[in-house]
């Protein structure tokens, strides 16, 4: 029995695009605070104390750090929250697999 959907069909782009996974990156900026932005990481992730400074640290020192990776809808409303927060957060591909 073949499959009824070829690599060209648009249904399953759009739901391989959709499994595929996705990064929320926060970027450095010079407007927060260090603890503020620990405070956001631990209330918007649920990061614990540890975690939350140790990626501020990495966005502090290396100017990003990725906070989450997993299925685009959920990482989208991520940045959103990290930005409604006044984060620099974007999303980007995750291309690691």
């Amino acid at each position: 029995m073949s499959d009824y959907r070829t690599h060209t069909d648009p249904r399953h782009a759009t739901e391989q695009q959709l499994q595929d996974l996705w990064r929320v990156v926060v970027l450095n900026d010079p407007v927060n605070l260090m603890s503020y932005v620990v405070m956001v990481f631990k209330k918007v992730l649920g990061f614990d104390e540890t975690k939350a400074r140790r990626h501020m640290l990495e966005v502090h020192e290396q100017g990003r750090s990725v906070v989450w990776s997993g299925v685009r809808e959920t990482a989208e409303a991520h940045v959103f929250t990290l930005q409604q927060w006044h984060l620099t957060a974007v999303l980007e591909p995750d291309e690691t697999r």
